[in-house]
């Protein structure tokens, strides 16, 4: 049977798979929700699916967030903003002659597997639904749009809204604004509201740890990945010194310390976070115990009355496509082998539903490359693949705590080595045949 590929998705991830898939002479339809490639980079001052904001950066640098395939022009910035990343991956799809592939503003409504194995897509577009067939399914969707809300007793009666509605700081001119979180999303959007509201604070339910975005002069992601022939505990044990000899602990700042040791959480990569506390425009809270409504109690007995609530508390990774019998990762372990292969369905890839400590694309880019080589027959999967499924959940790349956002967290270097040392495999046997 003649392989017909679907991609869903044409975001940093979809992007490069279509480029990848479709370079082995495959024939290849993704569908994409926006109107342009770039997915949650495309910045929009209206709600939609895109993630950030009016004044987000990335916070990998420039030299490890790159595909292989397409550097960055030397001109682009340490940690460039969305604009600049959307000028990226335009250029990228524009260079590799990607549009063609791509079915825009279109939403996949469901996937089906059928009993003959293939894949029986639906999609909507400007209110017209139609269904194809495929051979192979290649899931690109990403991770972070469907927001997770956290859930307080009570109601509060002034605004609320979670980050993913977040563009920028001027609405909440001269308000009282209370941020949740302490991600890299809470503590930008701490430090952009400070800049306008008559006061912005920070509530915490545990210690971060706060990485700044450049150490003796390099990002700090170029200078930790001159410590990676070490092993990752002696690795995450030097960059948790380096932090607080940096820093100093938390509490100095009014914040709570970390009872995890380096690596067991993701660390939050900003620069002004702790300036901006220090120099009173961002004020420490703790956990929040209630509503009560416009009045914030927290578990340390404080209250205070806020105008605005920002729930900075991540997303829930979501599929909606596929019925939830059949498929579902928002709860529970994520059994993919090399965080891509279904233990069960060969026609089954998933494209960058991992978390790095780092950047997603480059590990997505070789991802599309052994996926290629998987769909073409050049790789083949092991025959105790199940076993390998399961092994990536009891035998992670590190020792995180037990909640949904720690699942799919993936070493950014070896992740990719790993996935670099299966490509060469495939490439070894081929010249022997």
């Amino acid at each position: 049977m003649k392989k017909r590929v679907c991609i869903i998705g044409a975001g940093p991830s979809g992007i490069t798979a279509i480029k990848n898939i479709s370079e082995k002479g495959l024939d290849v339809v993704a569908y994409e929700y926006n109107h342009e490639v770039g997915g949650n980079w495309i910045f929009n001052e209206n709600q939609t699916h895109s993630s950030v904001f009016e004044t987000t950066h990335i916070i990998s640098s420039k030299t490890l967030s790159q595909y292989a395939d397409f550097p960055f022009s030397p001109e682009v910035s340490d940690y460039p903003s969305h604009d600049e990343l959307r000028t990226y991956f335009q250029a990228y799809a524009r260079h590799f002659d990607l549009y063609r592939w791509i079915e825009f503003n279109t939403l996949v409504r469901s996937c089906v597997r059928q009993s003959s194995g293939e894949w029986e897509v639906t999609t909507s577009c400007n209110g017209e639904e139609k269904t194809a067939l495929f051979t192979d399914l290649v899931v690109c969707n990403g991770h972070h749009w469907q927001p997770k809300h956290p859930t307080y007793k009570g109601e509060f009666s002034g605004t609320y809204l979670h980050s993913h509605q977040y563009k920028k700081a001027a609405p909440f001119q001269d308000k009282k604004v209370l941020v949740i979180g302490g991600g890299n999303s809470a503590c930008d959007v701490a430090v952009e509201t400070s800049r306008v509201s008559k006061q912005t604070s920070i509530s915490w339910r545990r210690g971060y740890r706060i990485l700044p975005k450049f150490l003796m002069g390099k990002p700090s992601d170029v200078f930790a990945s001159r410590m990676t022939f070490l092993p990752i505990g002696i690795r995450n044990f030097l960059a948790g010194l380096l932090v607080r000899i940096t820093n100093g602990p938390n509490s100095i700042y009014g914040l709570p310390n970390p009872v995890h040791k380096f690596g067991a959480t993701h660390p939050t990569v900003n620069s002004e976070l702790l300036y901006k506390i220090r120099h009173g425009k961002v004020k420490p809270k703790g956990d929040i115990s209630h509503f009560e409504g416009k009045t914030v109690c927290f578990i340390d007995g404080s209250k205070e009355d806020f105008d605005v609530v920002i729930a900075c508390t991540g997303f829930v990774l979501a599929h909606p496509f596929f019925d939830s019998t059949f498929l579902n990762y928002s709860e529970g372990p994520v059994p993919l082998y090399l965080k891509m292969f279904h233990p069960e369905y060969a026609n089954l890839f998933f494209i960058g539903m991992f978390q790095p400590l780092g950047c997603i694309w480059p590990g997505s880019e070789q991802q599309s490359k052994l996926a290629a080589l998987a769909l073409t027959g050049e790789w083949k999967r092991p025959e105790h693949i199940k076993v390998l499924c399961e092994r990536e959940v009891s035998h992670p790349h590190m020792k995180q705590i037990n909640t949904a956002r720690h699942r799919i967290t993936v070493d950014f270097h070896r992740f990719i080595r790993d996935i670099q040392t299966q490509i060469k495999r495939a490439t070894k046997r081929r010249k022997v045949a």
